[in-house]
């Protein structure tokens, strides 16, 4: 079975659902796209009212219009049937769920606990639940990579937040970084948008 490369035009659009906002450079870094060929695809997206682009707090940067959502939730429809990899996805997702369960518990509690005292250390049985589903997400994302390449890099960003957690808590579940809790955010919404179906 050969891995699928989706087109450029996809990957743009679905980039920036995937950030929620960001600048074209971050939206071309996402699937590693040329920033002078992303640049073209926002501007083409834009004309057709599928993104907008905004500045607040001194950033400028792209999001999607529900006509943009639509059209992405269309192509990776499309994409998924095209290459007949629906069921393989269908079934990742499946095996996906109860990991996400004990995902979101893991982040919800350190969140929770980080409230009280921001400057803590991460502790080490936390690494240690997050260490573990990394090694639960490695044979996912290679299913998933088998029928379409744009799913990787998503262990390997998890793992390299994980690194970094050990010395700053902000890659646990923080929104600056590309933190452990922003990686899996990323994956669970590239699965249901994939699939059209709700979280």
């Amino acid at each position: 079975m050969t891995a699928r490369t989706s087109p450029a035009g996809l990957l743009v659009l679905h980039a920036v659902r995937l950030k929620g906002f960001a600048r074209t450079d971050a939206v071309a870094a996402r699937f590693g796209l040329d920033a002078a060929q992303t640049h073209e695809e926002l501007l083409d997206a834009e004309a057709y009212g599928r993104v907008t682009r905004a500045s607040f707090a001194g950033l400028t940067g792209w999001s999607l219009t529900e006509a943009g959502r639509r059209r992405n939730e269309a192509e990776l429809r499309e994409e998924l049937d095209a290459h007949d990899a629906r069921d393989a996805v269908a079934a990742m997702h499946d095996d996906f769920l109860p990991l996400n369960s004990q995902a979101t518990r893991t982040f919800t509690a350190w969140q929770l606990e980080s409230m009280d005292s921001p400057a803590k250390a991460v502790p080490g049985d936390l690494i240690g639940q997050l260490a573990g589903l990394a090694q639960r997400l490695h044979p996912l994302e290679r299913r998933l990579t088998e029928r379409l390449t744009r799913f990787g890099g998503y262990h390997r960003r998890f793992a390299e937040a994980l690194a970094h957690a050990s010395d700053d808590p902000a890659w646990v579940t923080g929104m600056e970084v590309d933190s452990c809790h922003r990686v899996w955010f990323e994956l669970h919404e590239d699965l249901v948008a994939s699939l059209g179906i709700s979280r």
